[in-house]
């Protein structure tokens, strides 16, 4: 399984849209620094997933959600 997540800043309004096969082990990744774009804006917990059986299905939904209609879709039905 490949997962869509969706992690809200516990110190900010700052949401991250990623994808994954461990979302276990990406969370901690994003908690403990390791990514780039998000150690700015630690710690986080998941606000919500999508579980998805490819990886190009994930990467296209976190492509979608991404996009200005996938963030008004993300606001105004998921989170």
């Amino acid at each position: 399984m490949w997962f869509v997540y969706f992690l809200k800043s516990l110190n900010s309004d700052f949401v991250y849209i990623g994808s994954t096969n461990d979302l276990n082990r990406r969370l901690q990744e994003h908690n403990d620094l390791k990514s780039q774009s998000t150690k700015h804006y630690a710690p986080f917990e998941i606000q919500a997933y999508v579980a998805v059986k490819t990886e190009t299905k994930a990467r296209e939904l976190e492509q979608y959600f991404k996009t200005g209609s996938g963030k008004a879709i993300l606001k105004k039905r998921i989170l």
